[in-house]
């Protein structure tokens, strides 16, 4: 049996359908991406603002392969499963979704929220999302950046 936190966790195919039904009655969709690989207060504080956005928060998580290519051959430290699950466990995140994607352009097409952020650390970079959603008719947010906390520096700092 699916705990709470599993429940949340769903196929592009079957979050789309209850997307736009939330959609139709009015509720805004907010979405955003990661790889979330050890989990900090930074991503906490993310996700809580982000959710503040709109109605519904959805959350696309990177897969193994893809934080590999990103991040290097020693990451990710948490499987995509469990980094999927302790975001779906976030009061704030209403629902997890994986993809394996260069970008997650594809999903913010099939999903269609009305809103996507990404983090602070991406201010002054060019960020597809961006034009994606605008070329949808939504918006794009930058969040606010828990300065001195990254999942990389972590990482390095526990490995000394």
């Amino acid at each position: 049996m699916k705990n709470r936190a599993q429940q949340k966790i769903s196929s592009r195919t079957a979050l789309r359908s209850q997307l736009a039904r939330r959609q139709a009655r009015g509720e805004r969709i907010v979405f955003t991406s990661g790889c979330f690989d050890v989990l900090h207060i930074g991503h906490l504080r993310s996700m809580e603002q982000a959710r503040s956005l709109g109605d519904v928060l959805v959350v696309g998580v990177n897969r193994d392969r893809r934080v590999r290519e990103l991040k290097g051959r020693s990451r990710p430290v948490v499987p995509e499963r469990q980094r999927a699950e302790l975001l779906a466990g976030f009061e704030c995140v209403d629902h997890v979704v994986l993809f394996g994607e260069d970008t997650p352009v594809p999903l913010i097409r099939a999903l269609k929220p009305d809103i996507v952020c990404k983090g602070g650390e991406y201010r002054g970079a060019y960020v597809p999302e961006k034009e994606t959603i605008e070329s949808l008719g939504g918006r794009f947010v930058l969040l606010r950046q828990v300065r001195g906390v990254r999942s990389s520096s972590l990482i390095k700092r526990s490995r000394r």
